[in-house]
Parts: C-alpha cells; sequence; structure tokens
C-alpha cells in the first residue's frame, strides 16, 4: 500500500509541524515577545517576526517537504511490514 490513510496524513502533519516550531524556537520566541501584552496591534507592530516565523516554518511543511516526509514514513512502514508480516 503506497498511501497515507486520513489518520496517518494528520499524524505526520502534526508531528512535522512540531518539529518545525522546534527548529524554529527562536524566531517563535521573537514574535511571541512581540505579541505579549498586545492585541490588534499585533496586526501591524509584529509583522515582520510573524513574517519570519512562516518562512521558518515554511521550510518544513510546504508541499515538497512534506512529500519527503510521506515517502519517508512509507519506505519505514514497508520495512516493517516485510519484517512482521500478518
Amino acid at each position: 500500500m503506497n498511501s497515507l490513510s486520513r489518520r496517518e496524513e494528520e499524524t505526520l502533519l502534526k508531528a512535522t509541524k512540531a518539529y518545525a516550531l522546534k527548529e524554529c524556537d527562536d524566531v517563535v520566541k521573537q514574535f511571541a515577545a512581540c505579541a505579549s501584552g498586545r492585541t490588534i496591534s499585533v496586526a501591524w507592530e509584529c509583522r515582520e517576526p510573524l513574517q519570519r516565523v512562516q518562512e521558518c516554518m515554511v521550510q518544513f511543511t510546504a508541499p515538497e517537504p512534506m512529500e519527503q516526509v510521506r515517502k519517508e514514513y512509507l519506505r519505514l512502514r514497508s520495512l516493517q511490514q516485510q519484517k512482521n508480516p500478518e
């Protein structure tokens, strides 16, 4: 089977986003510091830090990196199934 179930897809996306947040921790902290104590003004005062967070996150969550994650998951799943055929 060379496709992912909806649950597997959601799990991979969630794990990839968590990994991206960890890798982008410095810029996320900068944005959080900027946004702290603000409400409406966060939209214009923190535009640049938010842009940096988005640029960092897209390195991990864009379609191309996600496709690599899917391929690796499928490869590992295939190896696991070969080891433990049911």
